[in-house]
């Protein structure tokens, strides 16, 4: 039975080489050691692993509570979402999005948001499927690294219960570029 626990420290050093690659670097963005731990410190309860049985990594979430509260801005954000390659199409990408919503709605967010390229598709249509929606396009959001022009996002939203008026997804009507993200 698949366990769905607090992300700790432990989980980034008790695999090794290509099993640490795998999982936390090469699944998701490309983000160092430290990157996790300042989120781990910083935002613990965003941040939630999925473990096999017998210990293997199957999965994690990671992200963090941001924004304005005044300007009803005050959100949950998904900074990564990773399932191994072995146990996708399980439902446990949408169970681990389901608890960061959960986290963000006892928090009293008005919205959970994400960034995603535009060219996965993959990815924005299991979105759609848990309820997300086209926010805004994000310009050359994603650096490209081999020569290759940098990348669009889609961020992505889905407004939480605070939001009655649902005024946190209501699409822009024009691309922006990352520099005009608050």
């Amino acid at each position: 039975m698949t366990s769905l626990r607090a992300f700790t420290c432990d989980d980034l050093f008790r695999l090794g080489g290509a099993a640490l690659d795998a999982v936390l670097l090469n699944c998701g963005p490309q983000y160092g050691i430290p990157f996790y731990l300042q989120y781990l410190a910083h935002w613990p309860e965003y941040f939630i692993v999925a473990e096999a049985p017998g210990g293997e990594l199957m999965g994690y979430i990671m992200g963090k509570a941001e924004g304005s509260v005044a300007r009803e801005e005050w959100h949950g954000h998904v900074t990564a979402l990773s399932v191994a390659p072995e146990f996708r199409r399980l439902g446990l990408a949408a169970k681990l999005m389901e608890l960061l919503e959960e986290i963000s709605e006892k928090k009293g967010g008005f919205f959970v948001d994400l960034f995603v390229r535009v060219s996965n598709q993959v990815a924005v249509n299991m979105y759609k499927q848990l309820g997300y929606s086209v926010y805004r396009t994000v310009l050359e959001y994603y650096s490209a690294s081999n020569g290759e022009p940098d990348e669009d996002a889609y961020d992505m939203r889905k407004a939480l219960s605070r939001d009655t008026e649902k005024k946190s997804i209501i699409p822009l009507p024009h691309p922006v570029r990352p520099e005009d993200i608050e």
